[in-house]
């Protein structure tokens, strides 16, 4: 192991009563929970962009980070110096995934030629270290938003040739990825909307994108690449409306399109926030359609109106997240992945250790929480006896197609009423969950 990090070894269990802040106080890899260990729940990924790229920059003022293994180094020099420095955190951090855009792991090249061969560089790099450590990538991702080129967007872009530029990006992506062994291939249309519809033709827009995935489904098949594909929702930044808005939108251009076999979503908390639903809505909205896949585990600044970023610590959020998520079986080929950044003023090393730490520390306890409601049963039955009325009677008929409008117009002329409504008890609810955080 490189030792850019001397004085952090091993991060460890010790325990709610360990006070080192370098130690987990509740994610204990080889616990079990409800027969799974936690490592197999949680599937933890760290990525690269904030962890390695993000130097601590806003829209008002410059990088604030201090990164030794940056130091006096540029271009594909400086690609190269990360390679070690993240693995080494992951290590020590025991963090079993980790996820990437092709553009943060290496530089933006002067021709699309030359910025595959520096990603290739980087790939044996990547690669050499996976091999090193058992550290596995959950999803690899092309980044395509940042360059002037897609200012317009990318698969939805009004120049031909940028879709052409991305199709050729995503390629070269989709064959890194799955070079290295990645569990899954994740969308996220930075630039795939709109700033005015003065300009826009949304249909046409919104027929290139599916054909566009339709394309690398296409491409992933020719490949065998058998990872699974997800689209991430979120319903504005950079554009004013992005067509990847929220999960039902997400789900409804994929039926649209008939790519909902192919596709799961990677559902993202502060990208919730920002489209006015709780994570806990998001991964309902997702499981319920059978298309939960993973998750991008971080939360927002509910004072501020923008993509904060921030590592998720409130144990209520986490503990919805955990009890939908066990609710619909779990992670699979996704994970709890950290799309998470210290904040600015966090300029040391150390900083990104006690951050993740924390995060995961919370979504450990989140599972334990999610198990014993689970366990303990009340929750789930009070639900199920809230509709108690749709397993007998009318209800079951009902919903076994048995009725139309006709036959239960006679039924209630003759009963002349519904039967009253019962109370949904929100408050008793709500102190029922209080009583396991």
């Amino acid at each position: 192991m490189s030792e850019h990090l001397p004085n952090i070894t091993r991060i460890a269990y010790e325990g709610p009563k360990s006070k080192n802040p370098l130690a987990f106080k509740h994610y204990n890899a080889g616990e079990l929970v409800e027969g799974k260990s936690m490592a197999e729940h949680l599937r933890f990924s760290i990525v690269y962009w904030h962890t390695m790229c993000g130097q601590g920059a806003d829209m008002f003022g410059g990088p604030t980070a201090i990164r030794p293994w940056d130091a006096g180094k540029t271009g594909l020099d400086l690609a190269k110096a990360r390679v070690p420095a993240f693995f080494e955190i992951a290590q020590k951090l025991g963090m079993p995934y980790y996820a990437f855009h092709d553009r943060d792991v290496a530089p933006h090249g002067q021709t699309l030629r030359e910025s595959n061969a520096w990603l290739d560089t980087i790939t044996a790099l990547l690669k050499e270290q996976q091999q090193r450590t058992g550290i596995k990538l959950l999803w690899g991702t092309a980044q395509l938003f940042v360059h002037p080129r897609y200012m317009h967007g990318a698969a939805t872009s009004c120049n031909a040739e940028t879709f052409a530029f991305a199709a050729a990006q995503v390629k070269k992506a989709l064959e890194v990825t799955h070079e290295l062994g990645g569990e899954g291939y994740t969308f996220w249309g930075g630039r795939e909307g709109y700033s005015t519809l003065w300009n826009t033709d949304m249909k046409r827009e919104l027929d290139h994108l599916g054909r566009f995935l339709h394309m690398a489904v296409n491409y992933a098949k020719e490949i065998g690449f058998k990872g699974q594909f997800y689209i991430e929702p979120k319903p504005k930044e950079p554009t004013k409306h992005q067509y990847d808005s929220d999960a039902a939108a997400c789900l409804n251009f994929l039926r649209e399109y008939d790519l909902l076999p192919h596709f799961k979503l990677n559902l993202e908390t502060n990208h919730a926030t920002l489209a006015g639903h709780s994570m806990q809505h998001e991964m309902e909205v997702a499981g319920a359609a059978g298309a939960l896949g993973s998750m991008d585990a971080n939360t927002g600044d509910l004072l501020l109106g923008w993509d904060t970023d921030q590592f998720p610590t409130d144990i209520y959020l986490t503990t919805q997240c955990m009890l939908v998520a066990l609710k619909y079986g779990g992670f699979t080929t996704g994970g709890v992945n950290f799309d998470s950044k210290v904040r600015r003023e966090s300029i040391d090393p150390e900083d990104l250790f006690h951050a993740h730490i924390g995060g995961m520390d919370a979504f450990a306890r989140g599972l334990k929480i999610a198990a014993a409601i689970r366990a303990d049963g009340r929750l789930a039955e009070f639900v199920k006896n809230r509709y108690a009325s749709w397993d007998s009677g009318v209800g079951a008929s009902i919903e076994a197609g048995k009725e139309n409008f006709r036959s239960l117009e006679k039924l209630m002329l003759e009963q002349g009423e519904a039967a009253a409504c019962q109370s949904g008890r929100q408050e008793f609810l709500e102190n029922l969950i209080n009583q396991f955080l």
